[in-house]
């Protein structure tokens, strides 16, 4: 697995491994597999595992605590703070208030069983916080030693810049993927005007860019995808359109929809690093396999005459997830 290299000199393998789905959101987990998932990740170079606090809730971190016991220094480890839980599971709301950050650090570190967080963001941004007191938080986590670089997931490019002048910004997470190219208007020109690298999740919009009917449909039970505008009723149908758009793509290329969706995302620069999650093996092998799948010029654009910016229907979320995004 290759390397590339985010804000500051964070070095990670070219594909991270996104563990939310492993403990909620996507259905029903199995942390046998789940682990194994991980491992062997590790061995195939994927060294880049992203978490939350607020996945499970706090399950996610506990689970990836368990996997890297014996492998710590093998990962760059991130986690995120803000979407604040109860122990129910209940939204309790945004949380970026300097002494929230300080005591949810410290609950991070001691659920994933380690000293120091390699990449920690601020999962989104408090509205009611001066992002200056909320970054002035972070910065003294890095003093402090707990946290080694700072990043901070769907911010609009004002936000970013006033975090980045308290502290180097190493990481902007934001979805992005063929299907959800919003941080084109200025995000990404933002980052890299500013050196920040720029991290993709749901690169495979959530599962849809694949042909596995299973992945992309949301219909199982605790599946999060089934409230989402784009995986509902004539949008689901319009969308899955597109899809076969990929899929004709991906036929004449030899590979998966879904490697060619991810290899897409691969070819937007070296300062972005997609982060497809799984939860099976099966799953991180064919993502992996992606890596090798080089595109020419011509076939990036017939990949963006399949799938045209603005012809996705439907939000990435429902009305209120919507709120919280580009702020």
């Amino acid at each position: 697995m290759k390397r590339r290299t985010l804000g500051q000199g964070l070095e990670v393998s070219e594909q991270g491994l996104g563990c939310m789905g492993m403990s909620e959101f996507y259905g029903v987990g199995d942390d046998d597999e789940s682990i194994a998932t991980i491992h062997e990740a590790l061995d195939s170079g994927v060294n880049f595992l992203d978490t939350a606090d607020m996945y499970g809730p706090f399950t996610n971190e506990r689970l990836i605590g368990r996997a890297i016991k014996d492998r710590r220094d093998e990962v760059v480890l991130a986690t995120k703070f803000g979407n604040q839980r109860d122990e129910n599971g209940a939204r309790v709301g945004i949380n970026g208030t300097p002494a929230y950050v300080l005591s949810a650090c410290d609950d991070s570190l001691s659920r994933l069983g380690v000293d120091v967080i390699d990449l920690y963001y601020q999962h989104r941004v408090d509205r009611s916080v001066p992002i200056e007191e909320t970054w002035g938080a972070m910065k003294s986590l890095v003093e402090a030693g707990k946290v080694r670089f700072l990043g901070i997931s769907e911010a609009s490019s004002a936000t970013i810049e006033k975090a980045n002048a308290v502290h180097p910004i190493s990481a902007v997470q934001s979805e992005y993927s063929l299907w959800s190219r919003d941080p084109e208007d200025d995000v990404l020109a933002t980052c890299r005007r500013l050196g920040i690298g720029f991290v993709a999740y749901s690169p495979l919009g959530r599962g849809f860019l694949t042909s596995e009917a299973s992945n992309r449909e949301g219909t199982g039970e605790g599946d999060f995808r089934k409230s989402h505008p784009r995986f509902s009723g004539e949008a689901y149908e319009s969308n899955l359109r597109l899809v076969t758009n990929l899929e004709s793509l991906a036929a004449a290329k030899g590979v998966t929809t879904a490697q060619m969706a991810l290899a897409w995302v691969l070819s937007r620069g070296a300062d972005v690093v997609p982060i497809p999650g799984t939860k099976r093996r099966k799953w991180l092998r064919e993502n992996i396999a992606a890596s090798d799948v080089e595109l020419s010029a011509e076939e990036i654009e017939a990949l963006e005459a399949a799938v045209p910016r603005g012809s996705v229907v439907g939000d990435r979320y429902q009305a209120a997830g919507m709120k919280s995004v580009n702020v």
